[in-house]
């Protein structure tokens, strides 16, 4: 099939071809796509390959609005989400499409994430408070946050996993077992938020071999992130942090983490000029 654009209304994908343990080596197929509406995205030119040229075309995709991160791969040498780039964005007509770099391929543009979710789940990536432990595990009422404590770590919670960032550290290029922008960024998301009590058990976790001072700043994870996020930003906090914590600085007031408060319980009298609720007017069903 002809690598040459015929007209403005159709794309030519050239698309990486792999099956480890069937395969010997990685090759390209090139397929023609039509434009089928103004805003086409790569992700729908893949599966218009899949659905009516060749139906054994591996992808990952699910939620097709940029939220879910499955969709993440390479074209023309640039991480993006699939879903959310349009062919438009292409004006040669032309696109080299392949998985993401640093991860294992399971087939085609299918990548494997299991190390990437290990090394997120190393970090626990959740609200920890070992004195507040009763509350966490049953929750009763919410915890108090300004509007300015929010503003600390909003950022970082933008993350949607998709795994660009590690697929562009140059880090993880070289140091398989480095834990990669995501999880070091995942810590300062949790280390800034005022409800949360892990910030020693994660700065143990990240200031080790393959940790935290293994990233020199590239800058790779953040011209890549497709939410913002800023990853890079992340990790320079975490390391001003865990600078702080080993000399012991964080104890003076102005680095003192103060927990946010659980909120008081719910005052028992109604206040005045509520009036009361209505009559039920439909029988409550029996118990199961």
């Amino acid at each position: 099939m002809s690598a040459r654009k015929k007209d403005p209304n159709t794309y030519i994908f050239k698309v990486f071809r792999y099956q480890p343990g069937k395969d010997e080596k990685p090759r390209f197929q090139t397929y023609e796509v039509p434009l089928l509406h103004p805003g086409m995205t790569v992700l729908e030119g893949l599966i218009y390959i899949k659905e009516n040229l060749d139906p054994t075309l591996a992808v990952r995709y699910s939620c097709r609005m940029a939220v879910c991160g499955s969709c993440a791969l390479y074209v023309n040498g640039k991480g993006i989400l699939a879903c959310h780039t349009a062919l438009r964005e292409f004006p040669s007509g032309k696109l080299t499409v392949e998985p993401m770099p640093n991860y294992p391929v399971v087939k085609d543009l299918m990548t494997r994430m299991d190390e990437f979710f290990d090394h997120h789940r190393q970090v626990k990536p959740y609200l920890l408070r070992p004195q507040d432990r009763a509350e966490i595990e049953n929750p009763t009422r919410e915890f108090l946050q300004l509007p300015e404590q929010l503003e600390e770590f909003l950022q970082f919670s933008y993350c949607i996993k998709c795994g660009l960032c590690v697929s562009a550290c140059p880090t993880v290029a070289t140091d398989p077992d480095f834990l990669g922008p995501q999880a070091l960024m995942t810590v300062a998301r949790y280390n800034r938020d005022s409800r949360d009590g892990g910030t020693v058990y994660r700065l143990k976790v990240v200031d080790a071999p393959h940790g935290l001072w293994n990233c020199h700043f590239a800058g790779a994870c953040t011209e890549v992130c497709p939410k913002g996020v800023d990853p890079a930003l992340a990790i320079q906090y975490t390391k001003r942090e865990s600078v702080l914590h080993a000399l012991h600085l964080n104890k003076l007031p102005r680095f003192r983490k103060k927990l946010a408060p659980v909120a008081p319980p719910p005052k028992p009298n109604r206040r005045p000029g509520i009036p009361p609720a209505p009559e039920r007017t439909v029988p409550e069903a029996p118990a199961s």
